[in-house]
């Protein structure tokens, strides 16, 4: 499939004609909520700002598509959004595997850090295993970063990126004046990575009714090696901005070794990463994305402090669609975004 719209250096998701008004959260559903949890704390510093549970409740049932849910949830407060964990009972007995570095899928979230702040000693001092080549950040001098792919206590991928002038941070998608300096840590990127870049992208170009503000397609040599622990890689990526200071959804595919299909039909509790689009009225969006084909867990159903409904994407990443009861409240896009980050 080839893309049928160009890139353009100024869209972001903003200024877009739907009821989105951004991404609300990176979620990802772990089997030890305590471990995990202090694992991402102490390694950045956020602050657990909610905790809540739901146990034998049918609207927990009806929205994440199973009977007899129970569920732990905490939030961590990053400059930018928030990284919400959670623990289903059922995934007790789950084998933990560690994500592929090529994916398919959610493969991971990123954390980024001015070049002094030592993210990557933060992290690893918390245990993060890196998967780089040498067990050390892969440099780029032409962007001024360095690079970590690393795992959580259970597998889980992530990045870290340090980074080093103003420039890099315009290249990476941030438009308006971001004060990186009086923030340590903070979050980036959803990152998808799927065997057909195109299609993905096709997907949510109709989502979000805007266009990538970057694409391109290189051979990442040593580079590449380093970082991915991967002989002569070879990666085509696109670049969606969700908001006009800090974060993009990433969309990438491996072409030498291939992205493989997904084999795994994943649920909105299954464990691993997903995401959450907030929007302004749900009950349109959930209409709009329906009209599109987007396929629904349930409709949109009111849990704790959000209206929300869960939906696969055409590769079956996992993402919901989420609703504040309060638009302008505390957990709410406009909280962060309107302010340049918490």
């Amino acid at each position: 499939m080839t893309i049928d719209f160009d890139f353009d250096p100024n869209a972001v998701l903003v200024d877009s004609t739907t009821d989105i008004e951004g991404v609300n959260h990176i979620g990802l559903s772990v089997q030890n909520l305590d471990r995990v949890l202090e694992f991402y704390r102490a390694a950045t510093g956020f602050e657990v700002i909610h905790k809540e549970s739901f146990e034998n409740d049918a609207s927990a049932d009806i929205l994440f598509a199973r009977n007899n849910v129970k569920v732990q949830t905490a939030i961590l407060r990053a400059p930018n959004w928030v990284l919400e964990l959670s623990e289903f009972a059922h995934n007790d007995s789950a084998t933990l595997t560690d994500m592929p570095v090529i994916g398919p899928g959610m493969s991971h979230t990123c954390y980024q850090s001015p070049i002094d702040q030592s993210l990557f000693e933060k992290f690893a001092a918390q245990g993060a295993r890196f998967l780089n080549r040498h067990d050390k950040p892969v440099y780029s001098p032409t962007y001024g970063v360095s690079y970590v792919y690393a795992y959580d206590p259970e597998g889980n991928l992530l990045e870290m990126e340090e980074l080093d002038g103003e420039q890099l941070l315009k290249h990476a998608g941030y438009l308006d004046n971001w004060d990186k300096d009086n923030k340590p840590i903070w979050m980036s990127q959803v990152s998808l990575f799927t065997p057909d870049r195109d299609r993905l992208m096709q997907f949510y170009h109709k989502v979000f009714q805007t266009n990538p503000h970057r694409i391109v397609e290189v051979p990442v040599g040593e580079f590449g090696d380093n970082l991915f622990d991967i002989d002569n890689a070879k990666v085509q990526i696109g670049w969606f901005r969700l908001n006009r200071q800090s974060k993009v959804m990433e969309i990438l595919q491996f072409i030498d070794p291939p992205t493989p299909q997904s084999t795994i039909e994943r649920e909105p509790t299954s464990l691993g990463y997903s995401f959450s689009l907030e929007v302004s009225d749900i009950e349109a969006e959930y209409q709009r994305l329906q009209s599109l084909g987007v396929d629904f867990f349930s409709p949109p159903v009111k849990l704790g402090r959000f209206i929300q409904a869960y939906a696969r994407d055409v590769d079956g990443n996992i993402f919901s669609l989420r609703q504040p009861i309060d638009l302008d409240g505390p957990f709410s896009v406009k909280a962060y975004d309107k302010r340049g980050g918490l």
